[in-house]
């Protein structure tokens, strides 16, 4: 399984983006804040995952850890294929997601392309257990890229999940913790929590 591929962006259309490494151009399907965040040139790293079915082959890029763990959670609600979950998370950040299942906002999650009010339902019922506790009450607005700094991946996330903690513990084990301190603190503060 391919886990993550790192080099230079060098084509964007349609939802997808070329990611040149080293001579080999990966075509790679992301969400649309992703996709608006990048620019051809940079340098970018898609934690990535690979699936193959009878008739294709597709690869889905995530600029973050949690985007990435946040999209095989979706994978797993009976109706919810990888385009529909890509969907879902292209309506805002991986926690603007994760705080709308938390509080069981199927209407938030129902805007998304493909996704009816009953596969909205599911996605909550199987997943609101599963992703921890809300970082915010009520309904969630999309956000767009630029809006608020806001956007950029969460790193001591990722690291948490990194180092094996599922999303649910990981969120769990930072929501005491100063947002405001650096990276490195809150990974040491959140391990110091459990």
């Amino acid at each position: 399984m391919i886990a993550h591929i790192q080099g230079t962006l060098a084509e964007k259309f349609a939802g997808a983006v070329i990611v040149d490494v080293s001579g080999v151009g990966y075509e790679i399907l992301v969400t649309s804040l992703d996709f608006e965040s990048i620019a051809v040139g940079d340098k970018v790293k898609f934690y990535t995952f690979h699936r193959v079915s009878e008739t294709s082959e597709d690869l889905f890029g995530f600029l973050s850890l949690a985007a990435k763990k946040l999209f095989e959670m979706l994978l797993s609600v009976n109706g919810i294929g990888p385009k529909a979950a890509l969907a879902i998370l292209s309506l805002g950040t991986p926690e603007d997601v994760r705080n709308a299942i938390a509080n069981s906002d199927s209407s938030y999650i129902s805007k998304a392309a493909g996704v009816g009010k009953k596969s909205a339902e599911r996605v909550i019922v199987d997943l609101n257990d599963k992703v921890g506790l809300p970082s915010r009450y009520g309904s969630v607005q999309p956000l767009f890229p630029n809006d608020s700094p806001g956007n950029k991946p969460d790193e001591a996330l990722d690291a948490l999940i990194a180092l094996g903690f599922p999303l649910k513990e990981a969120t769990a084990a930072l929501e005491p913790v100063d947002p405001s301190l650096p990276v490195d603190e809150r990974i040491r503060l959140a391990l110091k929590t459990r």
